[in-house]
């Protein structure tokens, strides 16, 4: 089953069990960031939280960590909760390889029940709007799909961007946007600026899940996320067409923001609680001007927590930044078996490879930091031999103690750069950057002593199938 919209996947979750009504009166502030914070930390198979009972609100619906655990993420993708994340990203991997599959234009979209324009827009109104950390700035709008197109290239398909980024509401029209230099926005706005014109924008709330896992999604500028979409889900994306900018928008959101980022125009936006696990100050940011508002009857508004990791946003990025990063070097690369690109959005990454020759590894973890992803956030690689799976920390952190000789196995790269929300950054958007070489020396790299290494005893397949069964089956007996 391929979802539509929002209400589709949640009816899915709810159905395996994995969302969660709390029916009694909440606070919006505290308790709904709260409470999704705390589903990063009561273990594994954490559900989905549908609020609808909310003080000071007289009809709000808001949900939380829809895709926050590996078990929502394999429902996202209609796989059974229980798939192994190994074999999730195996599985994105293989669809991966279906782009582009054409989108499905229709008609009558569920968002195009209600609209409001121009001064009449309030989107406090709108939008049951709180705060997700107590030193946030302001109320951010953070799992939205913004739509933008090349201004120089409109009706190219594939230049037309779906990003997520993040949104301080500043007033009852105007939002704050942050368009990070590494994203396809900041490009279109750079593009637009240089003609001294605005940038339309299109943006959407309370997506299916699909879109959402795409708007996150590193992928090169001419690839459409709508393509990619059709082919993660096997089944043609569903688009609309937005009355004011008519950009292609998701088909079944739930709410529909059309309007203009505005030609230089820059004020302080932030501070907010970011995926880093740190705040990020106030910066001078874009404006957004709200034209338009479409919006189904009785919306559901949905919202991402973010702090020290995990939280769902690491849900939402792991495979998705891991498969387009394995992708673009596989294609260069052959010997590249699997890269692990899943802690703080990529900015360190695992990769292991296979080698022709003394030094390649490193050479394969250079080539990532160039990848349209890595430019901005891949800052550490440690790279690892084909034996060792880079999603099995006691086997990496097995390679980084045996393998790695400080000596000359560490190559940093100085003045770098990197998203400016790296904390560790100095100044903000410049690091140094550094590849711990974990593999085993090849000629003509002769250093160390690696020629007898120890390997599982043949028989030991086996029994590792016989032990699963055997547990398998004496759980079902203690049942």
């Amino acid at each position: 089953m391929a979802y539509d919209d929002l209400r589709s996947f949640l009816q899915s979750l709810e159905a395996h069990g994995q969302l969660l009504r709390i029916s009694e009166q909440v606070k919006a502030e505290p308790d709904i960031a709260a409470a999704a914070n705390a589903t990063g930390r009561i273990g594994d198979g954490a559900p989905a939280l549908w609020f609808d009972n909310i003080e000071g609100f007289t009809d709000a619906r808001v949900v939380m960590n829809t895709i926050g655990s590996w078990q929502n993420h394999a429902i996202s993708m209609n796989l059974p909760p229980k798939t192994p994340v190994s074999e999730q990203i195996a599985e994105f991997v293989r669809r991966w390889d279906k782009f582009p599959v054409a989108p499905e234009r229709r008609d009558n979209p569920p968002w195009a029940e209600n609209s409001v324009d121009g001064d009449d827009i309030n989107l406090f109104d709108i939008l049951p709007l709180f705060r997700l950390n107590d030193g946030d700035g302001g109320f951010y709008l953070d799992k939205a799909c913004t739509v933008s197109r090349d201004p120089t290239d409109p009706d190219n398909f594939g230049k037309q961007n779906v990003g997520i980024y993040r949104m301080e509401v500043k007033g009852k029209r105007k939002l704050g946007l942050q368009p990070v230099p590494m994203h396809d926005i900041a490009i279109h706005l750079n593009k637009a600026e240089e003609r001294g014109q605005d940038l339309p924008v299109a943006i959407t709330l309370g997506n299916d899940p699909m879109i959402t896992l795409m708007g996150a999604t590193p992928l090169q500028y001419d690839q459409s996320e709508y393509e990619m979409a059709g082919a993660l889900r096997e089944k043609p994306y569903p688009i609309a067409t937005a009355p004011l900018t008519g950009f292609d928008v998701p088909w079944g959101s739930e709410v529909v923001l059309e309007g203009v980022i505005e030609s230089r125009v820059r004020e302080i936006e932030g501070p907010f609680g970011e995926f880093t696990g740190h705040y990020s100050g106030g910066r001078n940011m874009t404006v957004v001007r709200i034209d338009k508002v479409s919006y189904r009857t009785k919306p559901i508004f949905e919202s991402l927590y973010l702090g020290m990791p995990w939280t769902e946003i690491d849900y939402l990025m792991g495979p998705a930044t891991c498969v387009p990063l394995y992708q673009q070097l596989k294609a260069e690369f052959p010997e590249v078996q699997a890269v692990n690109a899943m802690y703080t959005h990529g900015l360190l990454a695992i990769i292991s490879t296979k080698k022709r020759y003394g030094g390649f590894a490193r050479a394969v973890g250079l080539r990532a930091m160039t990848t349209p992803h890595g430019l901005g956030y891949v800052k550490m690689v440690i790279m690892v031999d084909e034996d060792v799976d880079p999603f099995d920390l006691q086997q990496v952190m097995w390679a980084m103690s045996s393998k790695v000789n400080p000596a000359g196995d560490l190559v940093q790269l100085p003045n770098m750069s990197v998203l400016e929300l790296d904390p560790g950054s100095s100044p903000a958007g410049i690091t140094d950057k550094m590849i711990i070489d974990a593999t085993t020396p090849v000629a003509p790299d002769t250093r160390g002593h690696y020629s007898q290494p120890v390997k599982d005893l043949p028989e030991t397949k086996e029994w590792i199938n016989k032990l699963t069964e055997m547990l398998a089956q004496q759980k079902q007996e203690h049942k």
